[in-house]
């Protein structure tokens, strides 16, 4: 027995080493090649707004009006996705104005530091001073229209709320603003152990697979999930050290008070939302609808998540109606 014992605490003293020691001297092996900008590809726009080099695709206004100043669109994905996401409706949403959409800190073809000032670039209010430089760039002194979609909308909707005097009109697709995957601040000293970040990567490298499983439930229509289409989605896991980029954002902080003030936005809204979207509940967006003063409500039937994706004609046919009342 006492030798059981023995072999037992040697086995376990054995087991706390590696853990120790292992993910400190063992570099994590990123399953990306490519610098941000290879993967992103010939012709590829990048802008320095801060200490980020970010990736945005830009559509100039395209409409009829010559007397005025066009509005600025500026289009932001949600969780996982990229400017990818907004490819059949950047073109055709110029018809309103100057359209820019960008790629987030940990998505798309946007440059991952893993050093920085704070706040980090990854958190939430790294978003949002972001999203200030973008504005203060393409935008000053011109009418903004925020186009936020998921983890994007909630993002959009706090800066807005935030930041009255700079955005006039707030566009919401599916906004991801009741339920979040912000983590918990409660346990952030948790991240921040040394064995735990340097294991970190590794943690969060199967979201490549389960990745491919919420773009397959964020549509309705599984015929237009085709390769082509995952194969976009997927192209930003070419870039080396993404897996590390994906756990300093799962390790920032998202904290923000806009739920318990979305009665405070007073820009004008429009909520849109897919009649069968389970990952941001359709019945989410409806209810948001009755918090926010004064919204309109476009629910696009045969669509699930990504209705400016399934039903790109429609989506933009509703935008630019709205905003053209």
């Amino acid at each position: 027995m006492r030798t059981f014992r023995k072999i037992m605490l040697l086995a376990l003293a054995a087991g706390v080493a590696s853990f120790l020691i292992v993910p400190l001297v063992v570099p994590f092996q990123s399953s990306g090649s490519l610098t941000n900008t290879q993967a992103a590809g010939v012709g590829a726009e990048f802008v320095e707004i801060g200490e980020i080099q970010v990736h945005i695709e830009k559509s100039s206004y395209s409409g009829k009006q010559t007397s005025f100043i066009p509005p600025v669109l500026i289009l932001m994905h949600g969780f996982g996705a990229s400017t990818f996401s907004w490819r059949d409706v950047i073109e055709p949403l110029s018809q309103v104005g100057d359209v820019i959409a960008y790629d987030r800190p940990a998505f798309g073809f946007t440059d991952r530091p893993t050093t920085w000032s704070e706040p980090s670039p990854y958190g939430f209010d790294g978003n949002l001073q972001l999203l200030r430089g973008l504005i203060e760039k393409y935008a000053a002194n011109r009418e903004v229209i925020l186009v936020g979609h998921s983890a994007g909308g909630q993002l959009a909707a706090e800066f807005a709320r935030l930041n009255p005097a700079l955005v006039q009109k707030l566009i919401l697709v599916a906004p991801a603003i009741y339920t979040t995957g912000g983590n918990s601040s409660g346990l952030s000293w948790v991240f921040d152990i040394p064995q735990i970040d340097a294991l970190g990567p590794l943690l969060v490298q199967g979201i490549a697979s389960s990745g491919t499983d919420l773009l397959a439930e964020s549509y309705y229509d599984q015929t237009q999930l085709t390769q082509a289409v995952t194969d976009g989605y997927r192209a930003p896991l070419k870039v080396a050290g993404w897996e590390r980029a994906f756990w300093n954002y799962n390790k920032a902080s998202r904290a923000n008070k806009l739920l318990e003030n979305l009665n405070s936005i007073r820009q004008s809204t429009l909520l849109i939302t897919g009649e069968f979207d389970t990952v941001v509940p359709t019945t989410d967006t409806k209810k948001l609808a009755t918090e926010i003063i004064g919204s309109q409500l476009v629910v696009i039937s045969n669509t699930a998540h990504l209705p400016h994706e399934e039903n790109p004609e429609l989506f933009t046919q509703e935008v630019i109606s709205w905003l053209q009342k």
